[in-house]
């Protein structure tokens, strides 16, 4: 009997601290779009973006989306799905003129599951540095993203698998499309995009721990 107690107390202990730390993970986030209409997000070029049943999409005509604040270090987490054929992204620290891609750095989200990783698939930092794994779900699954940004350093989680963990400065980088990373700001706007087709996002929720301007 006192060997049983011993192991629910310990079962108990393990689920108690995980629910802690997940608990932790999500403090002081707060939803980035409410689900019905684009507050909070200002469309730049074409006018191609819709909000319905707490969905943001997209059909892939150009343009973007981007965050009506801008933010320097924070832990972006969000759902997201791509159609057939689809081709988008995660802006980050980008500047309001100019290609948000090499204003700042984008994480490319595409119709290319289990296709070998290069700097254009699916958890790439467009045209800069290849993600560790190809772990992007098939075209109509939901992903899971969960982006940290804080200073210099960029780290990247896609459906639970770490595809990044990098120093935007690293010299190993200056050859990057366009531009060296290093050229990235500490600060600027968060943004989606599709080049190709449709994608959804969803449970967009950020965790600001240095504001922008």
């Amino acid at each position: 009997m006192l060997r049983k107690l011993c192991w629910f107390l310990i079962l108990f202990a393990i689920f108690a601290l995980a629910s802690m730390a997940q608990d932790g993970n999500e403090a002081g986030s707060v939803p980035l779009f409410n689900g019905t209409d684009l507050t909070g997000w200002h469309a730049m070029g074409q006018q191609d973006w819709h909000a319905e049943n707490d969905i943001l999409w997209t059909e892939g005509k150009g343009g973007w989306l981007r965050s009506d604040q801008a933010y320097a270090d924070f832990v972006l987490r969000l759902e997201y799905r791509v159609t057939t054929g689809a081709a988008g992204g995660i802006l980050l620290r980008s500047a309001e003129q100019g290609d948000p891609v090499f204003t700042g750095m984008e994480i490319a989200l595409n119709d290319d599951a289990g296709q070998l990783t290069d700097l254009h698939t699916t958890g790439a930092i467009y045209g800069a540095v290849i993600p560790l794994y190809s772990v992007g779900k098939k075209a109509g699954e939901w992903n899971q993203l969960e982006i940290t940004c804080i200073g210099r350093h960029l780290t990247v989680f896609l459906n639970g698998n770490r595809i990044h963990k990098i120093d935007i400065d690293d010299p190993a980088f200056v050859f990057a499309e366009k531009r060296p990373l290093s050229r990235v700001p500490n600060q600027g706007y968060i943004g989606l995009e599709s080049h190709n087709n449709r994608v959804d996002f969803r449970n967009l929720r950020i965790q600001v721990i240095k504001p922008g301007p």
